[in-house]
């Protein structure tokens, strides 16, 4: 169902919006479903997603063109962190970010506090009062969240993939195995 909104790869390689980028967008590897670059696109959508909250994927499309990643599955990765999750998320960034860095957070600080400045900014003073505040425990959290879940993203899909392959070889063989057993059967049963 997917399939029908999203642009074919011809219609995206023939694009003249993205001719500036020549002959990387037409890699076999940003478009070919293979362990390293779904293992690269998840890893770089998980990343962005939970490091940026803006343009996540034009971020991860830019890092997987660059890093050679599933371009599809890097754009979907990214939606590890959707409206419904950016007030979890965040809170348990800047409580993360607090506790390493070892500033004292409020006891009643909720996630909707923590999600609210993002919202708000629209001048450098408040930026700057917000990263001096509340921003650099949550920037740091963010970090943290981010690079340790690219990580294990990029490690547990090697490891699903790597796993889904062993067990449909043991399908294979033992298939394998029960149609020369029936063949063997069916030899000594006409002698």
């Amino acid at each position: 169902m997917l399939e029908r909104f999203l642009p074919t790869r011809d219609a995206i390689t023939q694009s003249r919006l993205l001719r500036w980028l020549g002959p990387r967008i037409h890699d076999p590897l940003l478009w070919h479903v293979n362990r390293r670059s779904v293992a690269r696109g998840v890893a770089l959508g998980v990343f962005f997603g939970l490091m940026i909250p803006i343009a996540q994927i034009p971020a991860a499309a830019i890092a997987s063109l660059m890093l050679r990643g599933n371009l599809w599955i890097a754009a979907v990765s990214t939606l590890v962190s959707n409206p419904l999750t950016y007030g979890p998320l965040y809170y348990f960034a800047y409580r993360l970010g607090a506790g390493v860095i070892g500033t004292r957070t409020p006891a009643d600080l909720t996630a909707d506090d923590v999600e609210r400045p993002i919202r708000m900014i629209d001048s450098l003073a408040q930026a700057w009062a917000w990263i001096t505040g509340i921003g650099q425990p949550l920037l740091v959290g963010m970090l943290i969240m981010a690079t340790t879940g690219s990580i294990i993203a990029y490690w547990g899909t090697q490891l699903v993939w790597r796993m889904r392959v062993t067990a449909k070889w043991r399908r294979l063989r033992h298939e394998r195995r029960l149609r020369a057993a029936a063949a063997r059967r069916q030899a000594i049963g006409s002698a």
